[in-house]
């Protein structure tokens, strides 16, 4: 009864409210606020729309290969609309990409078969690929059945038509004239009627087409390689090499047109240039055979014989190169440019004195070409070089 009560610790008392303060607070408020480290983050997701809306600002900006896989991003937030394959399918066609085209023009129509459009343009990409004309008119009939008034597929037809042969030129020429009148502003249509023109050798007026479509998109390579081939047929050499310039600074990747400069400053006698653009051309692609012919050919113009040989030996036989690359040869054929590769090949062993093989390519020239006649002046000239050889040697 006489034991003295303790008097109440009040900061004791205070600190352990704050504890219990601090912990309903980090417990009820602070860790529901927090992500949950095993629950993968959630992400937003773009609509098919605006991915196909940012493409199409990348294709009138001339970069196709973003484009293309801006379309390849809407196709995969919306799987089912044929018309994202159709769009994604023209651009590849611009870009070369013929065979994918083809692929995403079928799925098109697999979505949809009554897609106008996706038959055209899956006639377009055929048109491309070797072989495929008769396929590619059947397709383009289809799209014209179900839409007799489109512009864009009748542009498609008159390409299809061109490659047919001397009939189907006459029928493109009616056929361009449909197109452009009922889309003048469209790129494909001034295109269509530039390679008609172009076909029947009237180049002034192709030169003009082209210069309409690029005014319709300045950022289109292919244009420019159309443009720069007419300027050079005419032999407006510096407009050419201006045009394929142009089409080399919208797509780099793209072995043509470092091959046609080297082809133009050949043709001008500017041989070194001509050599630099061939080397460029066979970095962009380094297992084609025909660009390693063309750099060949470019390396004999430059009196650099050695190099000549090894490039038209991968050009002719093929091989693998010391890089790996493996490269298929290409048959004599009576085509210009391979017959070139071949005789090219054939001075260039005459003039290393390597008659045995020399020889034996001047002979299969003779009996495979007989009608090429800048092939049967290559065989002569080896010969005549191998007898001087041999005279030399008495």
């Amino acid at each position: 009864m006489t034991r003295r009560r303790r008097r109440p610790n009040y900061f004791r008392l205070a600190l352990l409210g704050l504890v219990v303060l601090f912990g309903y607070y980090f417990n009820q408020i602070y860790l529901p606020s927090q992500p949950n480290p095993f629950v993968p983050t959630p992400t937003p997701t773009r609509s098919p729309e605006l991915y196909a809306t940012e493409a199409q600002t990348l294709f009138a900006e001339g970069k196709l290969l973003p484009a293309i896989e801006a379309y390849k991003s809407a196709i995969a937030a919306s799987p089912q609309d044929s018309s994202l394959y159709v769009a994604l399918a023209r651009v590849q066609v611009f870009a070369g990409q013929y065979a994918e085209a083809e692929k995403n023009a079928k799925n098109a129509v697999l979505l949809n078969s009554n897609n106008a459009l996706a038959h055209g343009v899956l006639a377009w990409a055929l048109n491309f690929q070797e072989g495929k004309n008769a396929e590619a008119q059947a397709s383009i009939q289809e799209a014209l059945r179900l839409d007799p008034y489109n512009a864009l597929i009748h542009a498609y037809n008159v390409e299809i038509l061109i490659n047919s042969g001397f009939d189907g030129v006459q029928k493109a020429i009616e056929e361009s004239r449909v197109a452009l009148a009922l889309d003048p502003n469209i790129v494909e249509t001034h295109r269509a009627r530039a390679l008609l023109l172009e076909a029947t050798t009237n180049y002034e007026e192709a030169i003009a087409e082209y210069q309409a479509a690029i005014q319709i998109n300045p950022n289109i390579p292919d244009l420019y390689i159309g443009l720069g081939l007419n300027y050079r047929v005419l032999q407006v050499y510096d407009e050419a090499i201006n045009a394929f310039i142009r089409a080399n600074a919208l797509n780099p990747s793209d072995p043509f047109p470092d091959l046609y400069i080297s082809r133009t400053y050949a043709t001008i006698g500017e041989f070194t240039k001509s050599l630099q653009y061939a080397e460029t051309a066979v970095q962009d692609r380094p297992a084609d055979a025909s660009l390693r012919g063309n750099l060949g050919v470019m390396y004999y113009l430059n009196n650099s014989w050695p190099e000549a040989i090894q490039q038209l030996g991968y050009a002719i036989y093929g091989g693998v190169t010391e890089d790996g690359v493996k490269i298929e040869g290409i048959p004599l054929t009576n085509d210009f440019r391979v017959a070139e590769y071949y005789y090219t090949y054939g001075l260039a062993l005459a003039s290393t004195n390597q008659c045995g093989e020399a020889l034996q390519i001047a002979q299969l020239i003779q009996t495979r070409v007989p009608a090429n006649e800048n092939a049967q002046f290559g065989a002569s000239e080896i010969n005549r070089i191998c007898a001087e050889n041999l005279n030399a040697q008495d």
